[in-house]
């Protein structure tokens, strides 16, 4: 099929196309800067086409919450990444600095199509470690070149490119027409060479016995009343025998963990921050927030139902519950929530949930995901004392874990995630990363079986169970 062809995957003749981007240019009097189009595309799936969205910058990201939005994007049309504090208000400037510049030739397109930004924190304003060798920038924001965007069905295919002149409009609509044929005519494309299951050793040490007396000082930290709840998490480390393709594994885990959002964030080929994460850390709709508290944890396999019993659990829950709804209040919002948890089931595991939600208009998301993060179910309250004490009890740099992920679009929409449930595989080496609450009346041994369930259920996708080791 050539560029002038009479039928297009949106019915649509590339004449039609080129008219409209050329439309859109001459009313904004050939403004240079950021050009966006977008075509309509029918039964593609993100995930499998995600490879073929190739670009000369190597990022490439996943947000997988079909059946509701799924989301490919690669390449880098402009981005951010910084350290230090006040990142959620730079963060927020980039975004709506650059999505303001964006000159968009496709303004009636739906709002799954929107522009967006892509946004990855780290858990600490600061890294531990050095860049550029491996630390994590306590924030990433990217404007991808490709944006494939599907919800039900009905998918958009968009492209974002640097514009001075009307021939870069052409050339931006020929080469967004040729990946929208190449990407029909690949409807399941095949994912690059790597492997899907892992093979390799772990890194020698027991995580029972490096975990067990950080877990015992932590219990001593709650139980004399130094803090209310600490977050402590372990990580296990497994040495590769070869690069880990991500995309089969969050295949399977749509499968497993349909209630979650698979998400992936790959700064290039050999770096990929992976996973499923039941917890949302704010939506933002048209005005409207929502925030899940989520905290307390049983295997589905044991009386689940007992969660709801559960003195420590339930006291655990309603800590989390008790910080979001004040920090949305120091916002100015009325948050509501239901009288009671209700238990939600992800994949292996059953939490206790409470969704809470609020009006919000006129809010910026990033100001009040700078004032969530993090909850106490991923650190700990008091907050500040909380995070000092992480900073010195974990032996390791936490990174991306239980950090925000997500993205804001053009219409100041957003959703982040809490980015757990995840494994970060960097050149051979595979981390997997989990934690357990500590409250008052927590007992060591259920401690030690709650993150060893959790460590389980990325590693029973990998096929790891049997080599579960800790560093």
């Amino acid at each position: 099929m050539t560029a002038e062809s009479n039928t297009s995957p949106a019915e649509i003749r590339f004449s039609e196309l080129l008219d409209r981007a050329m439309h859109v240019w001459r009313q904004r009097q050939g403004e240079e800067g950021v050009f966006s189009l977008a075509l309509p595309l029918v039964g593609l799936d993100p995930l499998t086409q995600l490879p073929l969205l190739e670009a000369p910058d190597p990022f490439r990201f996943l947000w997988d919450g079909a059946p509701g939005l799924s989301l490919a994007a690669a390449g880098r049309c402009h981005h951010l990444d910084l350290a230090g504090p006040r990142r959620f208000e730079l963060a927020q400037r980039f975004s709506d600095a650059t999505l303001a510049r964006v000159l968009d030739g496709n303004p009636e397109a739906p709002a799954q199509a929107r522009s967006r930004i892509l946004l990855a924190f780290s858990f600490f304003e600061q890294s531990g470690e050095q860049q550029p060798t491996g630390g994590t920038p306590s924030v990433q924001a990217v404007l991808p070149r490709w944006q494939l965007s599907c919800h039900g069905r009905q998918g958009w295919l968009r492209l974002h490119g640097v514009v001075n002149q009307s021939s870069d409009v052409r050339s931006l609509a020929e080469t967004l027409w040729l990946m929208a044929e190449r990407l029909q005519q690949n409807p399941r494309s095949q994912r690059r060479p790597g492997i899907s299951t892992v093979s390799g050793t772990t890194i020698p040490g027991a995580w029972e016995q490096r975990y067990a007396p950080t877990l015992r000082r932590g219990i001593e930290l709650v139980n004399e009343g130094e803090l209310h709840k600490l977050v402590l998490a372990v990580r296990q480390s497994i040495q590769l025998e070869a690069p880990l393709d991500p995309l089969p594994l969050l295949d399977r885990l749509r499968q497993q963990q349909a209630g979650s959002c698979r998400f992936l964030w790959q700064r290039h080929r050999d770096d990929s921050f992976f996973g499923a994460s039941p917890e949302r850390l704010l939506s933002l709709r048209n005005g409207q927030l929502r925030s899940d508290a989520l905290a307390g944890t049983a295997g589905r396999n044991e009386q689940a139902i007992s969660l709801l019993r559960s003195d420590k659990d339930r006291r655990e829950h309603e800590l989390v519950v008790q910080a979001i709804t004040e920090h949305l209040r120091a916002q100015g919002l009325q948050p509501r929530r239901p009288r009671r948890p209700q238990l939600a089931r992800h994949g292996q595991l059953v939490h206790l949930h409470t969704p809470i939600t609020a009006a919000a208009p006129d809010q910026q998301p990033l100001t009040l995901a700078g004032a969530l993060h993090p909850t106490p179910a991923v650190a700990g309250l008091p907050r500040r004392e909380a995070m000092t004490w992480l900073r010195s009890l974990e032996p390791f740099e936490r990174g991306g874990y239980a950090a925000p992920i997500g993205w804001i679009d053009s219409a100041g929409d957003a959703e982040l995630r809490v980015a757990i449930r995840c494994g970060h595989a960097r050149d051979r080496q595979l981390d997997l990363t989990a934690g357990a609450g500590l409250v008052r009346g927590s007992v060591a041994e259920r401690e030690l079986q709650e993150v060893g369930l959790k460590l389980t259920v990325l590693a029973d996708q990998l096929e790891l169970r049997p080599q579960l080791h800790c560093t």
